[in-house]
């Protein structure tokens, strides 16, 4: 199947996307998009691919669902476009950036330019119907991004990996953890307790030099 994805995504995953599930997939999507309010916009759904090529990877956030409410969801986990309030995660994300780095809090919750900077901002499920969270769980996103997953861990060397929240962390169980830094914390939600003093921002600065790689300016 030919998915609209960049390159160096495409060549990583085209076994995926040819398999019959991927397929099953595409139609359920299509079919949702066309009868109901989908997020994110059609043409950000693989946005975390398009802004991250595979071998510029350096980090991995997983998130689980994209925001549900209008105008939220881009295609980055934890992320929204400029002009857009910053959800309550992001909030307590950029809290601990504060704390733990000394950086100011950002006006802005777009995480282009992290994505850009190699973090692959990925949701486990990458689509999700107006104000119905998990509402596209369990129809074949999450046995694509655990393949994404394992082929990072896989193919690529030295990439950390912030797992935030239990159900990342069972996601990450197929992580190589010889090869690659898994960091493990609550998740950032207000609900969650814990998260806040993981220090997780500075710790993969400290191991991205340890490993001769450009440190993220987060």
């Amino acid at each position: 199947m030919d998915v609209k994805i960049a390159e160096s995504w495409k060549t990583a995953l085209q076994e995926e996307f040819d398999k019959p599930y991927f397929s099953q997939l595409v139609d359920f999507v299509k079919s949702e998009y066309l009868t109901k309010t989908i997020y994110p916009p059609g043409n950000f759904i693989f946005n975390a691919f398009d802004k991250c090529s595979f071998e510029d990877i350096k980090v991995v956030i997983l998130g689980q669902d994209p925001y549900h409410g209008a105008g939220q969801a881009n295609g980055l986990c934890f992320g929204v476009a400029d002009g857009v309030a910053i959800p309550p995660s992001l909030r307590n994300i950029f809290k601990e950036i504060n704390e733990d780095l000394g950086k100011p809090i950002p006006k802005s919750g777009n995480l282009e330019r992290w994505a850009t900077q190699g973090v692959l901002l990925i949701n486990a499920v990458l689509t999700v119907e107006e104000a119905k969270p998990a509402s596209h769980a369990k129809q074949g996103w999450e046995t694509f991004t655990d393949a994404v997953i394992k082929k990072i861990s896989n193919d690529c060397n030295n990439v950390v990996f912030m797992l935030w929240g239990k159900y990342a962390h069972d996601k990450g169980a197929v992580i190589d953890t010889t090869k690659h830094l898994v960091l493990k914390a609550p998740h950032p939600s207000p609900l969650a307790k814990g998260y806040n003093g993981c220090q997780h921002f500075s710790k993969a600065n400290d191991y991205l030099k340890q490993v001769g790689k450009a440190e993220i300016d987060w």
